[in-house]
């Protein structure tokens, strides 16, 4: 039997090796600059570039507790800015796994660890992106600790929607439902929503696999699984 880790472990490497460009772009040497000037009593003195940033908050750092505190206040207030918001992300990735551990990585309702890994992943980033631009002293526990309440309210939810959906397969005429949801998805082809739309389409009228709907929409199949599940809790059911 594969241990829950195995899964993540891959799923992670894949965003450390992702990180290890993505800190170090031109880009991110920038955001660096803006951030040093907007705070210049942080301690960030010989760094060069976020990569740089993320290293230093890492527990082997020579950093007390509380400079890492006050550098992660300043990534939260600064998360505006894509770069930095990806920054913090990747401080927290550790803290991510640790909140997907006290919930049984998802166990009764996803199969795979590694996707609640990445429902938890997709959670942080817009919590990240709801609260960018706030001041909290304490910004690192108070974000894990809002991710482990969104998971946990995420689970019941989609328990819930596994019984309703069971149900409904004995109690719904076949023809009620796929007609009701063509109807509203064509009233929300033309909108915002229109990419939505169309892979909801494809994924129920179709029965196109979710890893195929995932590349062809170059998405990773978690986060999209994720994203469509939302779409229809907005505005399909």
């Amino acid at each position: 039997m594969v241990s829950p880790m195995t899964h993540n472990t891959d799923y992670l490497g894949q965003l450390r090796r992702d990180w290890l460009h993505t800190g170090r772009t031109p880009r991110a040497r920038a955001a660096f600059v803006t951030l040093t000037n907007r705070w210049p009593d942080l301690p960030l003195v010989g760094l060069s570039d976020l990569a740089d940033v993320v290293e230093a908050l890492e527990r082997r750092s020579d950093l007390t507790m509380l400079e890492k505190a006050e550098i992660l206040k300043a990534l939260l207030v600064e998360a505006p800015d894509p770069e930095i918001s990806r920054a913090l992300l990747q401080t927290l990735l550790p803290g991510i796994i640790a909140t997907c551990r006290q919930l049984r990585f998802g166990e009764g309702v996803v199969s795979d660890p590694g996707e609640m890994v990445a429902v938890a992943i997709a959670c942080c980033t817009e919590l990240i992106h709801d609260w960018a631009g706030q001041s909290r002293q304490y910004c690192a526990p108070d974000l894990l600790s809002a991710l482990r309440g969104r998971l946990r309210r995420w689970m019941l939810k989609e328990k819930e929607a596994a019984r309703s959906v069971e149900a409904s397969q004995h109690s719904l005429e076949p023809a009620v439902v796929p007609s009701a949801l063509l109807t509203r998805l064509e009233t929300l082809a033309t909108g915002p929503h229109e990419r939505l739309v169309r892979l909801t389409y494809q994924r129920v009228f179709e029965g196109r696999s979710l890893r195929e709907l995932a590349k062809s929409d170059r998405s990773a199949p978690q986060a999209l699984q994720l994203e469509l599940q939302n779409f229809a809790r907005r505005y399909l059911l």
